[in-house]
This record gives structure tokens, C-alpha cells and sequence, in this order.
């Protein structure tokens, strides 16, 4: 997909999503439908991930990469963003463990991972010319500033932000949802479809760099 034409696709992509966000912020639902859009969308990123990944590896090339990364970027801003958004407007719902932190501390640690998770985007936006899923993608290799410490610096944050988020709510279901169900679909994501994405956009530079640079946790960068 050439540039040219993939802009206005990926516009009219992002309006979509964001008006099925809308929609579904404050729609009211009952506790089944709630339960079964917060885990049933996470769960879903599974086998759309293994599809994408089929795509791919059938036909390898770069305009197949940009293609098939477009509607997969839209599919899981839908699977990845509703049940977030659902999660969050319906965590009262969620306080049949009380989680023994004060609110303060969670509010704090809401403060600061979403301060970083900005900071990637920044980062992205400068280094990469890109923005996240299916907003941009990036025209070049973003490997320097936070990506020098982790490949994957903004879905280090967006985790951390969430599990911020359950803290500051108290809730020990949001925190175990985030941790044995959300992070494992978006590092799936990122292990099977997207780091294969990058290696036929960018080739032998991001082969080099994904030997030099961890995948998750930070590290000192070399040299």
C-alpha cells in the first residue's frame, strides 16, 4: 500500500474506532456483557494475531506488511481498546477484592507511567516519523532515545499505566486482568506479528538492533 493511499485509509479507520469508543464508553450493560467484552475482546487478539502473522509470512514483502498491518492495527485498537475502556468505566463493578494500597500511591503511579507512556509517544513521533497502531506507521527505524533501552518502551508503560490504574482503584481484578490476560495478548502481539512486521519494513537494521536492544525490560544500551 503506497503511502499516498494508505493515509486516508488509516484516517477513516481511526475515526471509526474512535466513534465505537464513544459509543461504548458509557453504554449501559449488564454484568455478563461487560464481563464478556473485557475478556472476550483480549481473547480474540489471539487468533486475529495468528492469522496476521499467516498473512505475512505467505507473502513477505513490504507493501504486504503495510497492508495487512493497517486492518490488524485496526482490529486490535478494537479488541485491545473497547474491553480497556469498558474495564475502566465499569471498574466499580469490580470490588470483590479490595486491593490494600492507598489511593494516593495509585494516583501517583498513574501521574508518572502516564507521563512515560507520552514520553514514547513523543519519542516515537521524532525519532520514528510514526504514532501508535493504527495512527501512523513508522517511516524509519526508532532506535535511539528510550528505544535504546528497550524495544518496546511504549508497551512497557501502557502495562505499567494499567497496572497504575488498578492500584489507584483498589481493584485486585483489574491488576490480575492486566496481568494474566492483557499483557500476555499484547506481548503475544508484538513477539508473533509485530516483530516480524519490522523485520521486512526495515530489513538488516532491525535484525542488528533486536540483537543489541531487549525486547521488554530496559537495559543499558551498549557502546
Amino acid at each position: 500500500m503506497k503511502p499516498a493511499r494508505e493515509l486516508p485509509i488509516r484516517i477513516a479507520l481511526l475515526v471509526l474506532i474512535l466513534l465505537l469508543w464513544v459509543c461504548l464508553a458509557n453504554q449501559p450493560l449488564s454484568n455478563i456483557q461487560n464481563v464478556s467484552i473485557i475478556v472476550g475482546g483480549v481473547i480474540l487478539v489471539f487468533p486475529v494475531v495468528w492469522v496476521a502473522r499467516k498473512m505475512l509470512d505467505k507473502q513477505p514483502t513490504m507493501s504486504r506488511a503495510v497492508w495487512v498491518t493497517t486492518f490488524v492495527h485496526f482490529a486490535l485498537g478494537f479488541l485491545f481498546g473497547v474491553p480497556i475502556i469498558r474495564a475502566v468505566t465499569t471498574h466499580q463493578d469490580w470490588s470483590g477484592w479490595v486491593l490494600p494500597v492507598p489511593s494516593e500511591i495509585g494516583l501517583a503511579l498513574v501521574i508518572i507511567t502516564g507521563t512515560a507512556l507520552l514520553l514514547t509517544v513523543v519519542n516515537l513521533a521524532l525519532r520514528g516519523f510514526g504514532a501508535p497502531f493504527f495512527i501512523a506507521l513508522s517511516r524509519k527505524l526508532a532506535a535511539d532515545w528510550l528505544y535504546a533501552w528497550t524495544r518496546n518502551p511504549m508497551v512497557l508503560a501502557a502495562l505499567a499505566f494499567l497496572l497504575s490504574l488498578g492500584i489507584w482503584f483498589q481493584s485486585v481484578l483489574f491488576v490480575l486482568w492486566v496481568l494474566f490476560l492483557f499483557a500476555p495478548a499484547l506481548l503475544v502481539f508484538v513477539k508473533v506479528y509485530e516483530e516480524r512486521e519490522l523485520e521486512i519494513r526495515f530489513g538488516v537494521s532491525y535484525l542488528e538492533y533486536k540483537s543489541r536492544t531487549p525486547m521488554l525490560f530496559p537495559r543499558r544500551p551498549r557502546g
